[in-house]
């Protein structure tokens, strides 16, 4: 039953908080229908801040006016209870009228994201303000009727970071999604908002890449030792439009071997979990899955990675287009030149993936420990952060198993260059260059992530707002 009291104890205090409103207040500049006086404690457990504020004129300005009236705000409060009402019932499972840690815990769990007990209570001492480790419904709905948290699905929401960040690879582990997420279609626009966001950064790094790709396949033979004189050497070779060489197909394999993989994953992940329909994987689980799913979408789009280096070392008028370039490798080398440095290639989605998957829970689950009593919401650059740092130690562990892969994918481009195996190749480095030849073109890979991190996530989340996967 909907408690109308509950509503009217709310309303007496908003009732003072906007006569107050109407009075010759101060208003925020960019938002004139919001008073200053809004940023007021409404009560003992809430205050609200600007964000807040954003959102709910947002939810309840009914008219589209800018602003939010006194019926439009009794509106929200109204319809914002009754889903909060809904969500607590639908968490309360064993029906006591609380919620207790380990609701907390199973909740967060079938949404993908698993948390000890100890960081379950965490959260729940968030929004305990009796200190009973329990919350009943008044603590839910004080905690929650004006948090733009609408529910325990957007915490794991904001740990979903596997399509938001591209730092020119894609052999992370995929995310999890509920049976919720992907009936809607939440899963796909997402995904889809992650390559639009992959295809930008891209473009906007793929001069540091070209340069990368060229000093790992020529190492100290090659003209172009450090950056800026690498970049020079390309412009002066073929023009402004060299920088870009190899770019297009490298944009154009984001979108298959995405959906590749996600779908991989998923059948994968449905033959481990067997019988326990509809729960998650452990992180090792998830390792595995994702290894395989990466390795399966991987074995079908790598004819596109071979065109991409060869596309990328091309001198001026060599291939007049991609499908050019395949055809002359076809003629020359035959169908198995679009597999050289597949071995390699396979070998090294191992480390990325695990050390990757490994770090990032890690740094999750340390601040889950730390912060999450706080607030649920890890912020733009915890999150950030988390990801460019477990996917970068990810891309360092496997960087010389990515050299000898370019090495191999090149080899038919050298002219007169002799067609050597992944171990050969590997003493030959080591003999003539030292281990520091396994790193050749680490500078300008380096140099490229902070700008591809900052490009994708700016341009994935205005991606996600167009699509309508974020709020």
């Amino acid at each position: 039953m909907f408690d109308v009291g509950a509503v009217d104890r709310w309303l007496c205090m908003v009732l003072i908080c906007f006569s107050l409103s109407f009075a010759p207040h101060p208003t925020f500049p960019n938002d004139p229908g919001i008073p200053l006086s809004l940023h007021f404690s409404l009560s003992p457990s809430i205050s609200l801040h600007m964000p807040y504020i954003q959102q709910i004129v947002r939810a309840g300005d009914v008219n589209h006016d800018g602003q939010l009236d006194f019926e439009e705000f009794v509106e929200y409060l109204r319809s914002h209870e009754k889903r909060l009402r809904l969500m607590f019932r639908s968490l309360d499972r064993n029906n006591d009228g609380e919620l207790d840690v380990a609701e907390i815990q199973q909740s967060l769990h079938n949404l993908g994201v698993d948390v000890t007990l100890e960081q379950a209570a965490k959260i729940l001492q968030s929004m305990d303000k009796d200190h009973s480790m329990t919350i009943d419904w008044l603590e839910w709905r004080d905690h929650f009727l004006f948090n733009p948290l609408h529910n325990m699905e957007e915490i794991a929401q904001y740990w979903k970071h596997s399509v938001m960040l591209d730092i020119g690879e894609l052999l992370t582990v995929p995310d999890e999604f509920s049976e919720k997420e992907k009936q809607s279609g939440f899963v796909w626009r997402q995904l889809m908002a992650g390559a639009v966001a992959g295809s930008v950064s891209r473009t906007g790094t793929a001069p540091l890449d070209r340069l990368k790709v060229f000093l790992q396949v020529h190492g100290q033979s090659s003209d172009k030792g450090n950056v800026w004189r690498g970049l020079r050497a390309m412009v002066k070779e073929g023009g402004l439009t060299a920088l870009w060489r190899g770019n297009g197909i490298n944009v154009l394999k984001i979108a298959p071997e995405t959906a590749i993989k996600f779908l991989a994953y998923e059948q994968i992940k449905r033959l481990m979990r067997g019988s326990k329909e509809g729960g998650t994987l452990k992180v090792q689980e998830r390792f595995v899955a994702g290894s395989l799913a990466g390795a399966m979408a991987q074995t079908v789009i790598y004819p596109m990675e071979v065109l991409k280096t060869r596309l990328t070392l091309r001198k001026t008028g060599q291939y007049s287009s991609v499908a050019d370039c395949a055809k002359q490798i076809l003629q020359k080398e035959g169908v198995l030149a679009f597999y050289k440095g597949y071995l390699p290639n396979m070998l090294g989605i191992i480390p990325y993936a695990g050390i990757d998957l490994a770090i990032y829970e890690t740094l999750k689950n340390g601040w889950l420990q730390r912060h999450a009593e706080g607030s649920p919401d890890p912020g733009v650059l915890v999150l950030v952060g988390c990801g460019t740092v477990s996917s970068t130690c990810g891309q360092l562990a496997s960087y010389p198993l990515a050299l000898i892969r370019t090495r191999m994918q090149a080899q038919a481009s050298v002219k007169g260059a002799p067609q050597l195996s992944m171990l050969t190749l590997f003493r030959n480095i080591v003999a003539q260059e030292g281990v520091v030849g396994l790193y050749r073109g680490i500078a300008p890979n380096f140099l490229k992530v902070i700008p591809a991190v900052s490009i994708s996530y700016v341009v994935y989340e205005h991606m996600r707002k167009v699509l309508g996967v974020g709020t």
